[in-house]
């Protein structure tokens, strides 16, 4: 790491840290989940080359602002998961270390949906979770056969990349 970036990630610490941990609470509610987001957000700035910023609670804003989304993101996963699992028969009830596995592999999944342009993922949802075929997909949508096999072969090659990475 460069040690310029170090002292003056150390510096945005210093005379930010408190005001980004209010700013956060203040978003989530929760003194220790702020807690937890405010030092991950220096804790990217430490993996990045970070030059001087001419708006320090502006810029440390936007970071915390994405993690907080990610984190409601994870939040509502979790709380689907949980309701999911609470239906289950106690005899089908996956082991915690399964349940742990499963929840990891649906915020990969929703990391990669959301890397997805909306039409694409459209599509993509309408033909995994509806069971749509193409046409009918490019009927509903109101799009081009072409186009709809096209976003349905993006989606699946962020799929082949997820799950196998790329080559």
């Amino acid at each position: 790491m460069d040690p310029g970036t170090h002292s003056h990630v150390d510096a945005l610490y210093s005379r930010h840290h408190d005001w980004l941990q209010g700013w956060l609470l203040r978003k989530i509610g929760n003194v220790y989940d702020a807690a937890d987001l405010a030092q991950d957000v220096f804790v990217r700035l430490l993996h990045r080359k970070v030059v001087e910023i001419r708006e320090p609670r502006t810029y440390l804003g936007t970071i915390a602002n994405g993690l907080v989304i990610d984190f409601w993101r994870r939040r509502e996963l979790e709380q689907a998961w949980l309701e999911t699992l609470a239906h289950l028969p106690e005899a089908l009830a996956p082991s915690p270390e399964s349940r742990l596995h499963f929840l990891q592999t649906l915020m990969e999944i929703d990391r990669m949906l959301d890397t997805l342009k909306p039409r694409v993922r459209t599509a993509f949802l309408l033909a995994q979770l509806d069971g749509l075929t193409c046409p009918q997909i490019a009927e509903r949508i109101g799009m081009s056969l072409a186009t709809v096999e096209r976003y349905i072969g993006q989606a699946l090659r962020q799929c082949y990349e997820l799950r196998f990475g790329r080559e």
